[in-house]
């Protein structure tokens, strides 16, 4: 049986200096371990640009998914060094005890100015995982399986998890299962969305079809529980981000680059970045 849309959350502009931004609310809220999506451009960055208004930041408590769908990211952090990864790739860094990184456009880039388009999903750790050591994964497009489906119409890449028979290009702390699906005028396909999990789902660009109703691209849908599977259809070329994970009956404290259960651990996670533990 499929799901039910429950909500449809339309992204809203919130540009970063000359980085075209939009970002769906509501966001940090409820036991979905999806915490928000960050779509960045896409958009031309003129030659001799400065590269991405991201300075170097912290983080705590939760997962980065930074899908590179134009352009190519550099990434760097406290503990792993520096790592670009190109159109199609993308980078999954656990930030888990803490660790400090920055993410820009690579020198090419900022020299040559080029399209880029970024989207960044955070995705919130159970309260067991938010202690456990950063890690970070670089994924080229070529690393990520894929599946043709709806005769050739439908092209489903495998970032985690499972889809049917085939294994994700990783498997994730939290059992979470991550797509990223491409379609071709009039493909269809029905996605798992098992009962008791959280599911995921943002239309980056073109529209698509679920139930008789259209979703435009820049639109983040919240599903209800009353079913196993979803059904999606294009009448034109489209392009979604899907997933689904365990629900997190947790609270969620949030305080900028730190998601933790209660403030007070947001507190302490503040005082170890100023104490330079994540480094």
């Amino acid at each position: 049986m499929n799901r039910n849309i429950a909500s449809h959350n339309p992204a809203i502009r919130q540009d970063m200096a000359n980085l075209i931004t939009r970002v769906p609310e509501p966001t940090m809220s409820g036991p979905s371990p999806f915490l928000l999506i960050a779509h960045h451009g896409p958009q031309t960055l003129p030659p001799n640009n400065d590269g991405l208004p991201f300075t170097r930041h912290p983080h705590r408590g939760f997962e980065t998914v930074t899908f590179i769908r134009h352009g190519a990211l550099m990434h760097e952090d406290s503990r792993t060094g520096s790592r670009v990864v190109h159109a199609g790739g993308v980078q999954w860094m656990t930030a888990g005890s803490g660790v400090t990184h920055n993410e820009s456009a690579p020198l090419e880039l900022r020299r040559d100015g080029g399209y880029l388009e970024v989207l960044q999903l955070w995705v919130n750790l159970p309260s067991r995982l938010k202690g456990v050591a950063p890690n970070y994964v670089g994924l080229e497009a070529s690393n990520i399986p894929n599946v043709s489906m709806d005769a050739g119409r439908v092209s489903v890449h495998v970032v985690a998890g499972r889809f049917g028979d085939t294994e994700g290009a990783m498997q994730s702390l939290t059992d979470t299962t991550m797509l990223t699906i491409e379609f071709n005028a009039g493909g269809m396909v029905t996605l798992p969305a098992t009962v008791g999990r959280s599911i995921f789902l943002y239309v980056v660009e073109g529209a698509i079809s679920i139930g008789g109703q259209t979703i435009e691209q820049h639109t983040r849908i919240e599903f209800d529980q009353g079913g196993d599977e979803i059904t999606l259809g294009a009448t034109d070329n489209a392009y979604v981000i899907y997933g689904h994970a365990p629900l997190i009956d947790e609270p969620v404290a949030a305080r900028g680059p730190f998601v933790m259960t209660t403030y007070e651990e947001v507190v302490e996670a503040v005082r170890d970045f100023q104490d330079g533990l994540y480094n």
